[in-house]
């Protein structure tokens, strides 16, 4: 009895591993895979049944068929994930093929990014004064207040320091956002002999009263010169040159006097449009204190030099006949796309 149990066990084992045989050569996709999967190995397949069946056979035959059953299992294993590759292959090729773009078709023009204004008038600034003969040169936009004030002659106590009204940040009371660009130019001087020549770009920030001309966060170039023998003829002479380059000759410009605690003498250089009854500020200028030298350990008697720092935003107004300066910052992609 219990050899014809055992012989007619393994008897549905031969039937359905020809019967499954069968069905996995019939295969086509993944899915059905799936579905043959759960048909013969799932945990309530047909071959499940089999190994159930196991438990009426005598103990000394159990060995022998479980051994059958389990051959027969890895084999229907191994074949069905030969298929299941097979096919997600030949799927993903047929996707790939359904997405692929026809490169013959005619081309549907995209419109491109483009540089901000304020990036390309900056830029372009950079350009000119390198070809004067500056070095490009940056620094943080966190300051200490040593090098945003009392470097550049602004003790504590300055009456000047009210002019820069300026962001502390909190929990740090010596620490601000740098309200101009002129900082960098005292790093640079501690780390370098004359002559030194360089232009700094950057980001400044102050509490200013937003306005047609005046914005809280702003662009700023500061150019600086020191050198032996530099004069103020040297300052007029690049101011001009840096103007008709980027303005060209349909432009004027005129020079005011001014206060400014790190130059001495100092003065405004204001812009217009011959014909035009408007002057715009556009940078601050003059020749480098001798007490900023000192502070740098510069010799005053040796070395002299110039500093000016512009005004990004207003030499943008200027040129391109811009007559908000909040309109660089309101992200209308009409504006944006005029340049």
């Amino acid at each position: 009895m219990a050899t014809m149990q055992l012989d007619g066990l393994l008897q549905k084992a031969k039937e359905l591993e020809q019967q499954a045989l069968q069905e996995l050569q019939a295969l086509s996709n993944t899915k059905l895979c799936e579905e043959f999967r759960i048909k013969y190995l799932g945990r309530k397949g047909q071959l499940a049944q089999l190994l159930d069946a196991l438990k009426v056979l005598p103990p000394q035959e159990r060995a022998a068929a479980g051994r059958a059953l389990n051959l027969l299992k890895e084999m229907l294993t191994a074949e069905l994930e030969r298929r299941m590759v097979e096919f997600a292959r030949l799927e993903e090729e047929a996707r790939l093929r359904a997405e692929a773009l026809d490169v013959t078709l005619p081309g549907r023009p995209q419109k491109l990014g483009s540089l901000h204004l304020i990036t390309q008038v900056t830029k372009e600034l950079e350009d000119i004064f390198v070809r004067l003969g500056f070095e490009v040169v940056t620094g943080p936009e966190v300051e200490t207040d040593y090098y945003n004030f009392e470097a550049l002659n602004m003790p504590k106590d300055h009456p000047a320091r009210d002019e820069w009204d300026s962001f502390y940040i909190e929990g740090f009371e010596d620490l601000l956002l740098r309200t101009h660009t002129s900082p960098v130019q005292i790093r640079v001087m501690q780390e370098r002999r004359p002559p030194v020549k360089v232009v700094v770009p950057g980001k400044c920030f102050r509490r200013d009263a937003t306005d047609a001309t005046h914005s809280p966060v702003f662009h700023q170039i500061e150019m600086l010169w020191v050198d032996k023998g530099i004069t103020l003829a040297h300052l007029k002479g690049t101011i001009l040159a840096f103007i008709e380059e980027f303005f060209g000759k349909n432009f004027e410009a005129r020079f005011v006097g001014d206060y400014f605690p790190f130059t001495e003498p100092s003065l405004q250089v204001h812009v217009r449009r011959k014909g035009s009854p408007r002057w715009l500020e556009i940078l601050g200028a003059g020749m480098v204190d001798p007490a900023v030298l000192q502070e740098v350990d510069y010799d005053p008697e040796e070395y002299t030099g110039f500093a000016f720092g512009l005004g990004v935003e207003r030499m943008a107004m200027l040129k391109y006949g811009v007559d908000d300066i909040r309109t660089f910052y309101q992200n209308d992609i009409r504006f944006i796309e005029t340049f």
